[in-house]
């Protein structure tokens, strides 16, 4: 997903990152520094729903304008190499734990 938060927000001529923060908190969202920094300088690494639907409503704009979906980003598995992860170690049953000795000190109870 591509984030356009600064594109969106120059449309309505918001143009700090503090304008757009206390444009937020004036509809619910109160967000922290850090966090509007990220938000405004780079893709943010999680969102929750509530919170973008807030930013979306406080800029007057359509979810779209904010995110706007790669699909040239995603890469579909192949069968070849789906067999390949099964191959490295996730198919079949997983070994049975065993407990060993430990330089002269008994098991534990069974």
């Amino acid at each position: 997903m591509k984030w356009n938060l600064r594109l969106a927000a120059a449309h309505r001529e918001i143009w700090k990152a503090s304008e757009l923060q206390r444009l937020l908190a004036e509809h619910g969202l109160v967000i922290s520094a850090g966090k509007m920094s990220g938000l405004w300088s780079s893709t943010p690494a999680s969102i929750k729903l509530s919170d973008l639907e807030v930013i979306c409503v406080a800029l007057g704009c359509e979810i779209t304008e904010i995110m706007t979906p790669e699909p040239e980003n995603v890469t579909r598995t192949t069968t070849e190499q789906s067999s390949t992860v099964m191959a490295v170690g996730q198919g079949g049953p997983a070994p049975a734990v065993v407990p060993r000795s430990r330089g002269g000190r008994s098991l534990p109870p069974r």
